[in-house]
């Protein structure tokens, strides 16, 4: 995939936080010292009234946004995952999401992506966080185009919403003309009626090759992308496991908590159905290159390839 054009998520945040900006005066943006990573730096060039840096402080953040809310702006809080899902877990829970308050969180560098900064930085339990959290949204968008698309629906969402971007660059897919973003709503990429593979984030263009890997071996695969965690797709992912009988699920995220448990828990019941969890094992990740790591992980699209033709066959 060297000739795809690649842009990392977090890029793609930032370029949309400035195009929302034109449009809304309203729209605030904070960030805890990490501007120039989270790319909310572009938005603090464009409008510099409406960029709060808050400091390394980032439950203090969540406060801040919060009380913004009640104010009638719409904040876009910004930070790495590890801080926002980890750092302020229980501001977002108690300061956000109990009142049910009109934040947006946009949370950069997530999972073994981050690469270098290792175990530390590297979340891979921000998904299962988020969801647990009572009327919070969660999307993990798979690239440039979808990216964009989220974090203009999340503004349009009454409520709070967790978005999760990477540091890595990855493949743009969705540059197609009926292509639509609507929370909530998977969108199948590839037919198939072998097995039904379900992906979310970066895992998604991973997963597509993987499929075309798996076809030369005679096993069709349908591939669906699952940007929005919750709410989950449930009505499309009943009738793919119900047409293929067999269900893979594919994350950048530990395997409990994220994507896989929230497939499984419909699947079971609803329609109950074998089902293969692809993401991290229960253990940390390391430091490393991005791509290495993913490799290493076995969730680049040779790792997905072997572990369902496995389950498969």
């Amino acid at each position: 995939m060297a000739d795809v054009k690649k842009i990392a998520t977090r890029e793609s945040y930032g370029n949309a936080l400035v195009e929302l900006g034109k449009k809304h005066e309203d729209l605030i943006v904070l960030d805890a010292d990490l501007a120039g990573a989270t790319k909310t730096g572009t938005f603090q060039k464009a409008f510099p009234d409406r960029h709060w840096d808050c400091g390394i402080a980032e439950a203090n953040m969540a406060g801040i946004a919060a009380g913004l809310s009640t104010c009638g702006k719409v904040p876009f809080m910004s930070t790495f995952a590890m801080f926002a899902a980890g750092r302020a877990y229980e501001q977002v829970r108690n300061s956000i999401g109990y009142p049910h308050l009109n934040v947006k969180i946009g949370a950069t560098h997530a999972g073994i992506s981050v690469g270098e900064d290792g175990a530390t930085h590297q979340c891979l339990e921000d998904l299962a966080l988020m969801r647990e959290i009572p009327g919070m949204v969660v999307i993990n968008p798979s690239d440039d185009i979808e990216a964009k698309a989220a974090v203009e629906a999340a503004y349009e969402h009454v409520g709070p919403v967790y978005m999760r971007f990477g540091r890595l660059a990855v493949p743009v897919i969705n540059d197609n003309a009926d292509y639509k973003f609507e929370i909530g709503k998977g969108i199948v990429l590839k037919e198939g009626t072998d097995v039904s593979i379900f992906a979310t984030g970066l895992e998604v263009s991973e997963a597509l090759e993987a499929a075309k890997m798996l076809e030369a071996d005679g096993i069709n695969a349908e591939v669906v992308n699952i940007h929005t965690i919750k709410p989950l797709d449930k009505e499309l992912v009943v009738k793919s496991a119900q047409k293929t009988g067999k269900v893979v699920t594919v994350e950048e995220h530990w395997i409990n908590g994220g994507l896989g448990s929230a497939v499984c828990e419909v699947l079971c019941e609803e329609a109950p159905t074998k089902v293969l969890r692809i993401g991290v094992e229960d253990k940390f990740g390391e430091s490393g290159p991005a791509t290495e790591l993913i490799h290493k992980y076995e969730l680049d699209a040779e790792g997905i390839y072997k572990k369902v033709k496995a389950f498969v066959k």
